[in-house]
């Protein structure tokens, strides 16, 4: 897994003593409390230490006693760490346990909880567990299976882990969602809202799975997902600062030529979804409309702060005056693409007495649960 990708420079160290081999021999050790800067040299990367500065392909640091973990920029992880360079700069990959590097991944996804939200915790644990496993191997070619971030699974190492979540990963140990026998595609997210989406409507590349359909959040007299601080939300633009982060997004999203844009005059909602998420919106400009299809939205119409946008279940309103556009306004419902798991609406249902395979039948149906270790 890796924890840094595209560094400059990286720092190890560890409370205790650690081993640091190249080409599979010893080279040297690191004192408790010292630290290894690793900086890219060219195609190798230079190590230096109180013992001096050496160049290697690639180096691994190992602790000499395993409950005592190796240190990244201060922060302990557990397992085994290799550093080399990969397009000039640094990568950092932790080898490490599936079981262990779950301790640090369902903490950070799920935020701090409470003993009502155990189920939607064990939830969490399947899931990411579903997730790594069907994933082994994604990035082969460049050194290690997952990324430590948005693009896979948040990722916090030993300081990230919490009692509660570990409980979590103990008591799910071995559990995954399999369809048909094969490991299913694990997809989750913050908040979806009131529904979650099919995968069409928030990628591009994935197609729809039988157990990857909308499936309501809604309970009697609300959502499962409604505590969540983002359940609903509000964006507004005015017409100087939309055109200046459409001239930004929409030649590096689209590939659409600046020329093309001028003045916009309007933004509509061409077509929705099943859940009911934006799957088109058309910008319109003086050559014409320029249509921006669901896997977009979220990043052509990003934020005043930059940001994407925060779902695409969102409906927007234009406010014109003398013809011209002068502000936009978004009221959007959840957070993140919205297929899968709905993270908030699992901790209410925790919290309403589902367990963790109600949980996981809701949001995938057809699934089943199995132990596969």
């Amino acid at each position: 897994m890796a924890v840094a990708v595209g560094e400059s420079r990286v720092e190890v160290g560890s409370l205790g003593r650690v081993l640091a081999t190249g080409a599979g021999e010893p080279e040297f050790g690191l004192d408790p409390g010292e630290t290894a800067v690793v900086v890219a040299d060219g195609r190798a990367i230079r190590v230096e230490h109180q013992g001096g500065a050496r160049r290697f392909q690639s180096v691994t640091f190992v602790a000499a006693d395993p409950a005592i973990p190796v240190t990244l920029g201060g922060r302990p992880y557990r397992g085994v760490v290799e550093v080399f360079v990969r397009g000039g700069a640094v990568t950092v990959v932790e080898r490490v346990r599936l079981e262990d590097y779950l301790l640090g991944v369902v903490p950070v996804e799920m935020g701090p909880r409470g003993g009502a939200d155990a189920a939607a915790l064990r939830a969490q644990a399947v899931v990411s567990r579903t997730y790594a496993l069907r994933n082994r191997g994604r990035y082969r070619a460049e050194g290690y299976d997952v990324r430590a971030g948005v693009s896979d699974q948040a990722y916090g190492g030993v300081l990230a882990e919490s009692e509660g979540a570990t409980a979590a990963v103990r008591a799910t140990a071995g559990e995954v969602l399999t369809f048909n026998g094969d490991l299913i595609a694990a997809f989750f997210h913050s908040t979806c809202g009131y529904r979650t989406a099919e995968p069409d409507e928030a990628f591009r590349a994935i197609t729809n799975l039988p157990y990857l359909r909308p499936v309501s959040d809604q309970r009697a007299g609300g959502y499962y997902c409604e505590n969540s601080p983002r359940f609903r939300w509000r964006v507004e633009w005015d017409a100087a600062t939309l055109s200046d982060i459409l001239r930004r997004t929409v030649p590096g999203v689209l590939g659409v030529d600046p020329a093309q844009l001028g003045e916009v005059r309007d933004v509509r909602v061409q077509r929705t979804g099943r859940s009911g998420r934006v799957t088109e919106l058309r910008l319109l400009v003086p050559q014409g409309e320029i249509p921006v299809y669901g896997p977009d939205v979220r990043q052509v119409l990003a934020t005043p702060e930059g940001s994407a946008l925060g779902s695409s279940a969102v409906q927007l309103t234009t406010h014109t005056a003398g013809g011209a556009l002068v502000r936009l306004t978004a009221v959007g419902a959840g957070w993140g693409h919205g297929v899968g798991m709905c993270q908030w609406g699992a901790i209410g249902r925790s919290r309403a007495g589902q367990d963790y395979a109600a949980i996981l039948a809701t949001y995938f149906p057809g699934t089943r649960l199995e132990r596969w270790y």
